[in-house]
């Protein structure tokens, strides 16, 4: 447009760059939106193996910041959110029980209750729901459970599965200097002997595997003896199956026979250049003498 054009019909021209203005400031405030900053509270997925089965546990990590957390920020005798943003959730594969409490699997909100010298653990069935969110109907389990005084500061919120075995672990909570924990169990020997009875009746056998399992677990060590010899017969130089047979006649208290094959597995490991074992080896001797 010209400027005689302008001159002409200034209004005109006026509302087109009222238009443009507004159309400029609009792609401004897209390219505004595009600006990544981190959480206040990042999140955290944690998955840890858990008997034969899993545990996944997703909750936000707030911080101190400089602030008092239990009994101010976090109140105590009311319900917490246990972390920030959406409601904490863990995820079983499994059915487990959790402070003496049997929880089939699924996926669930927790929360917590927390106090001075008492804490009540709640696992929930809002796992959809905003942290804030929290309806005491949907409760499954309650669990008791009392608060540890840490020497050092958690500056963040922290959840962590700890002294985790083949069928049990703690869940823990820390922040600030509070650590709370609550156990968690699952029943794993039915499934585990079912398929042992199972693969037993099939031509490709897993005695090793079979052996370990009861001499882990405290069952017929005779047992374990007569697979532990079906899987040498599968493979003779291998020195970590040796090794455990040695560890299953030593617990029947045969030491004359545990020390001849625990040698018979250090000799093996020697040859395969596997210093592990001899030391493994060695020290078992030693234990035997």
């Amino acid at each position: 447009m010209s400027f005689s054009t302008f001159v002409q019909n200034p209004s005109h021209m006026f509302k087109k760059l009222i238009v443009f203005s507004f159309f400029c400031a609009a792609i401004s405030f897209a390219h505004a939106q595009t600006i990544k900053t981190p959480q206040p509270s990042p999140t955290q997925t944690l998955k840890q193996d858990f008997g034969i089965s899993s545990i996944e546990l997703i909750y936000s990590r707030p911080g101190m910041k400089g602030r008092k957390i239990f009994g101010d920020l976090v109140p105590f005798g009311k319900v917490w959110r246990t972390g920030a943003n959406s409601a904490t959730r863990i995820k079983f594969t499994d059915d487990v029980t959790i402070g003496g409490q049997l929880l089939k699997a699924g996926e669930y909100a927790i929360y917590t209750t927390p106090g001075e010298k008492e804490w009540e653990f709640i696992i929930n069935k809002g796992s959809a729901n905003w942290g804030t969110e929290y309806k005491q109907e949907d409760d499954l389990i309650r669990v008791k459970a009392t608060p540890v005084k840490l020497d050092q500061t958690v500056e963040s919120f922290t959840m962590q599965f700890a002294n985790v075995k083949s069928n049990s672990t703690d869940l823990q909570l820390m922040w600030d200097k509070t650590l709370v924990s609550v156990p968690i169990t699952t029943d794993i020997d039915k499934k585990i002997m079912a398929q042992i009875d199972n693969a037993m009746n099939k031509d490709n056998r897993p005695y090793f595997q079979s052996a370990m399992y009861y001499l882990e677990t405290g069952k017929d060590l005779n047992q374990a003896l007569t697979w532990f010899d079906k899987a040498i017969e599968q493979n003779q130089n291998a020195y970590w199956i040796y090794h455990q047979k040695a560890n299953a006649l030593a617990k029947l208290g045969k030491k004359t026979e545990a020390k001849t094959t625990a040698q018979k597995s250090m000799d093996l490991a020697k040859t395969a250049n596997n210093p592990d074992y001899v030391k493994l080896n060695e020290k078992l001797i030693a234990s035997l003498n």
